[in-house]
């Protein structure tokens, strides 16, 4: 019997995950070997990479392709950008980022774990702990994932031995603890045989824990750990323009995804930045009225009192307001190839606020292979750094550890609009 036939049919919700490791620890074979084993893979790509890998003198098919889907990538035999793949069981459906392992391309990391709920770090069993896997797990704690899996592959290259795996798993926590990283779990496993994914295998008897897509299948969707408070940016107000229909006339619409927490008609609400109060008199999603909007939920709020509100405001719960801050404390990835220069003004977005900022000071950058704190004048492509900014005009934010959405921002190049940089507040 297969193991997906044992898995509960409750529908656990989305997960995001990510999976990471050095150069060579098989980060795609594994994801490859996940989207094999649970069946999900289309007939025509399954061919496809048979054909490839015949092509290579392959005896059996190489399922990193599934993820290594540039052409070039596959010519090097390396990931180099992040690779997304989406697949579901009976229980959730899932989004896998498969962040490329090389220090250059720690932006890239960066930006696929700024969403996961979980982290996948792949250590090669015959190299043990490795500075990339430190690096890794430290950015992954780094940007607030709140589960880490620490997937000892390529066991049936050490024969699939016990003190080796324990080993591993005791190097591994002294590390974690330094970090304070909470809650992290340990599986050996062979991607390239099979063992320890979906099914079980015969060769890690010894191991009593569960198998990867179980842990996938039990770890609690995002927003669903801790209460959160209320948090609507709005994206656009609504006036219907329909002189054939005068029940629009007074229509006045805020319409926006709720970020964080859960808001219920009659509900009583403020709106920032003018701090003015009313109560929501509905809710709706495609013209259709419901009692109770929720996390990730796209609708549409009308309020009983009529009240100036545009793009960029919020909307919050009157008993849980945020912050306004014209300075922020915040750890920075600096994404562009152009320097960062503190003599200049960039343009902030937090939400769907926007505001100019600038440099007040950086505090240091931080080596993400040492961890040692440095210090700088500027940031280039891929550092890391602490720093100060000052707002033109306030926004309105929790600590990023607290609420991941209102605690992020990303910068922007007024003059060529690119996003030069992305940031965690607190």
């Amino acid at each position: 019997m297969s193991a997906l036939e044992n898995l509960p049919d409750t529908d656990h919700g989305l997960l995001r995950f990510l999976t990471c490791g050095s150069v060579d620890d098989g980060k795609s074979t594994l994801i490859g070997r996940l989207l094999f084993d649970t069946k999900t893979i289309l007939a025509d790509t399954l061919n496809a990479i048979e054909k490839t890998s015949a092509k290579r003198g392959m005896s059996a098919v190489d399922l990193s392709l599934l993820t290594d889907g540039l052409q070039a990538e596959r010519e090097q035999g390396i990931t180099i950008d992040v690779a997304y793949r989406y697949f579901s069981t009976g229980t959730r459906k899932y989004i896998i980022a498969d962040a490329p392992g090389h220090e250059q391309y720690t932006r890239n990391m960066v930006t696929a774990a700024s969403t996961a709920n979980l982290a996948i770090i792949l250590v090669d069993a015959r190299k043990g702990v490795l500075t990339q896997t430190r690096r890794h797990s430290y950015l992954a704690s780094l940007v607030g994932i709140p589960h880490l899996l620490v997937a000892v592959n390529k066991m049936d290259l050490v024969d699939y031995d016990q003190a080796t795996f324990e080993r591993i798993k005791a190097d591994y926590l002294v590390f974690a603890e330094k970090l304070g990283i909470k809650d992290v779990r340990f599986i050996p496993l062979s991607a390239l045989n099979g063992d320890m994914i979906v099914d079980r295998g015969e060769r890690l008897g010894w191991y009593d824990g569960p198998t990867l897509l179980e842990v996938l299948e039990n770890v609690p969707a995002a927003h669903t750990e801790q209460a959160e408070d209320f948090r609507f940016p709005v994206q656009f107000v609504c006036r219907p323009q329909d002189s054939a229909n005068p029940e629009l006339h007074d229509y006045r619409g805020f319409m926006g995804r709720v970020e964080s927490g859960e808001i219920v008609v009659g509900d009583a609400v403020t709106v920032l930045p003018s701090g003015r109060s009313s109560t929501v008199k509905d809710i709706q999603i495609g013209g259709e009225s419901i009692e109770r909007a929720i996390h990730e939920q796209s609708v549409t709020l009308l309020l009983a009192d009529e009240i100036d509100i545009s793009r960029g405001d919020m909307i919050v719960k009157s008993s849980e307001q945020p912050e306004q801050l014209k300075q922020i404390d915040a750890t920075l990835c600096w994404l562009s190839e152009t320097p960062m220069s503190p003599a200049r003004t960039y343009l902030l977005r937090h939400t769907t606020r926007e505001v100019k900022a600038k440099v007040a000071k950086i505090d240091y950058r931080l080596d993400v292979n040492t961890l040692a704190q440095e210090p700088a004048t500027a940031l280039a492509m891929n550092d890391i750094a602490r720093l100060t900014l000052k707002l033109a005009q306030p926004i309105f934010a929790d600590p990023y550890l607290e609420n991941r959405a209102t605690g992020a921002f990303i910068i922007i190049d007024e003059s060529t609009n690119n996003t030069v940089g992305a940031g965690m507040i607190g």
